[in-house]
């Protein structure tokens, strides 16, 4: 060998030297455990981090075949272990080193999950196994790398989970938004309950009483004088007024939806149950249902709108998970709920858990006072999309509207309004041909006639009118401003009877 190969000799060993101190440098110093392994699966060499994981030093470790050191990787569980012993059968860590070394790949990385028998900490923990196989002149080697990456997997497990559950209220808010543009479309944006007088005054009062509280409120009234805005009032006022307002009209759907509207269902409950379907139950969840019409709830439902009240809970139509929510009911009617109830048409008990506050909202015929207020009111809403301008009301116009008895109340009062904006050419309201019969007070003999035998007499007045016809187009139910079923309810509360015909 001349003097230039062995001074080349020398400049090869000392680079690789130098080399070999770096890694051994970078080795010893890693942040994470490092295992160097020979052929035969035997620990060489690990660095610090591998001390600690191990709980051993690397002299009490080298020369142990990886898999079978009593320790093993126990230390990743503070005390416990991965529960395998010394053995280590069925330990992931080990197996995956195994599998290296069989298939001869020569980069992996695997992450594993131990499964810990601790006291201390019976969660799991995940490590990051990584190998890099190298074969050398004098026989194989590995590089195993095993960091803790436990906090990243749970970070990354609640973020799932996050994201899972801001899937889940998005769809709820999107079954929110799609219902809450329909109640806007629905109701005109009108949530002011208009008016002076002392009786809707007493009413009103009410509504400040209970509207703090989560008691159930059971709001009474003839047709149309106004209890969705009562409704609407009480849930604003109200600790839940951040969550939606969900109306049902129970006299609305027929008893073949009403179950599915409140309490919704599963694909496939039914014909046509294409999707699931989310219930205004639980729509309402941390809000308020308005259940409107709930006289006119069937009777089969009723067991199960009482379940939901005392216990919080249902189950969707056709599904077996029980869904808990915590809802305050309004509940309107204008039947006579004592009288279903000795019909038997409606539950005793049921009524007592929705009647906890009762509310009875006057009819517009004992708020007289109110109807200036309520007429400009309703001008001031309509005029401006009729593309009108009213600014005068003529004196006896005003009057016929005082005089007039309402037996739709305010939803009448509403109506005739509109009308009369649409009929007026100029800037004065005309009211002519509007009402049922020409607007005149309503007066029977003597001055002991009440309230009763006025209205009594008006539709009897109106029925025979029309013949005594009850359902159809410009019949007595239309131009009262009534249900056919509300004409005939207060015809019967009445004792007004169609006297027999007379023989032809």
């Amino acid at each position: 060998m001349d003097l230039n190969s062995a001074a080349d000799c020398t400049q090869i060993e000392q680079v690789t030297k130098e080399r070999l101190a770096t890694f051994y440098a970078f080795f010893q110093n890693a942040p994470v455990a490092m295992l160097l392994l020979d052929g035969d699966r035997q620990i060489r060499e690990m660095n610090k981090a591998a001390e600690a994981t191990f709980a051993a030093s690397a002299e009490e470790l080298k020369g142990i075949r990886f898999g079978n050191a009593v320790r093993c990787i126990s230390a990743l569980s503070a005390s416990g272990g991965c529960g395998h012993g010394p053995s280590c059968g069925s330990c992931s860590v080990r197996d995956t080193v195994v599998e290296t070394y069989e298939t001869g790949q020569g980069q992996r990385q695997v992450q594993v999950r131990l499964e810990l028998e601790s006291e201390e900490d019976s969660s799991d923990k995940y490590v990051l196994i990584s190998t890099a196989l190298n074969d050398l002149p004098d026989g194989r080697q590995v590089l195993v790398c095993i960091e803790d990456v436990t906090e990243q997997k749970r970070a990354e497990q609640n973020l799932q989970k996050a994201l899972l559950e801001i899937g889940k209220l998005k769809d709820r808010l999107q079954e929110e938004n799609v219902y809450l543009r329909e109640e806007i479309s629905g109701n005109g944006g009108h949530e002011e309950i208009v008016g002076r007088s002392e009786i809707l005054r007493l009413a009103l009062g009410k509504v400040e009483h209970v509207a703090d509280t989560d008691a159930n409120v059971l709001l009474l009234g003839e047709t149309g004088t106004g209890k969705e805005l009562f409704a609407r009032a009480i849930h604003k006022r109200s600790s839940r007024n951040e969550r939606p307002l969900v109306k049902v009209n129970c006299a609305a759907l027929p008893s073949s939806l009403i179950e599915s509207e409140l309490f919704g269902h599963v694909k496939g409950a039914f014909t046509g149950a294409l999707a699931d379907k989310v219930g205004r139950f639980q729509m309402a969840d941390g809000g308020t249902l308005f259940l409107d019409e709930i006289g006119e709830l069937d009777p089969n439902l009723q067991s199960k709108l009482l379940r939901v009240l005392q216990e919080g809970e249902f189950e969707r139509v056709g599904g077996e998970e029980t869904i808990k929510v915590d809802v305050r009911v309004i509940a309107a009617t204008n039947r006579d709920v004592q009288e279903a109830m000795r019909e038997g048409s409606f539950r005793p008990d049921l009524y007592y858990r929705l009647a906890v506050f009762p509310v009875e909202i006057p009819p517009l015929s004992l708020r007289r006072d109110d109807i200036p207020l309520l007429v400009w009111h309703f001008i001031e809403k309509k005029q401006r999309g009729l593309g009108k301008n009213i600014t005068k009301i003529p004196s006896r116009v005003m009057e016929a509207m005082m005089e007039y008895e309402w037996p739709g109340n305010v939803r009448e009062l509403e109506n005739v309004v509109e009308r009369a904006i649409i009929l007026s050419p100029g800037p004065s309201l005309v009211l002519e041909g509007l009402f049922a019969k020409p607007a005149k007070k309503v007066r029977l003999e003597g001055s002991s006639a009440n309230l009763e035998d006025i209205d009594r007499a008006h539709i009897m007045d109106v029925l025979e009118e029309c013949d005594w016809r009850i359902k159809g187009m410009g019949n007595t139910a239309e131009r009262l401003g009534l249900k056919p079923s509300t004409l005939r309810y207060r015809m019967k509360k009445l004792g007004i009877q169609r006297p027999p015909r007379r023989p032809r």
